[in-house]
């Protein structure tokens, strides 16, 4: 009978140990980078910022507008980030606009603390004080932000009036 070669039995068993090793700690990593993007998936992505707060602008009267948005599901405008302006011909100067905005719901947010938001259409009916010229724009400033998290930054769209 021969004598077991120790050394090779050894390194073969020390290969053996290193190979299984390896392996575990590849399953290891791919179970904790499945976790991560299984985690990341559960993260809502945002909207863009036409789908979450579309809104269109109607004449009522020469000089009088409405301007109604309608929040998508689970997002909710600012009452307080509301603004209007009318720029002149010059496009230079903005003038403050008469507006008036209906009851909200008063809430208490993560950014701002107590607020009154919106998440139902809203109409917001503006009187200019002076006719438009053909140069003329109305500036609309608002913001929004979903419940799960994400606020859009603050936002102002140039809206041409035709006088």
């Amino acid at each position: 009978m021969t004598k077991p070669n120790t050394p090779i039995i050894a390194a073969f068993l020390c290969l053996a140990a290193v190979l299984c090793a390896t392996s575990a700690s590849a399953q290891l990593e791919l179970r904790s980078n499945r976790s991560l993007a299984e985690a990341l998936s559960d993260q809502p992505e945002p909207l863009p910022l036409e789908q979450a707060f579309p809104f269109f602008v109607s004449t009522i009267s020469p000089g009088k507008y409405r301007v109604t948005w309608e929040p998508a599901s689970g997002h909710y405008l600012y009452q307080h980030a509301f603004s209007f302006a009318q720029t002149a011909e010059d496009a230079g100067k903005e003038i403050e606009v008469e507006y008036a905005l209906p009851a909200g719901l008063d809430m208490t947010d993560e950014f701002f603390g107590d607020i009154v938001a919106y998440y139902d259409p809203v109409s917001v009916e503006l009187q200019l004080i002076t006719v438009p010229g053909p140069d003329a724009a109305l500036v609309i400033g608002y913001q929004g932000c979903a419940d799960w998290g994400f606020c859009y930054p603050p936002q102002k769209t140039r809206y041409p009036l035709i006088p």
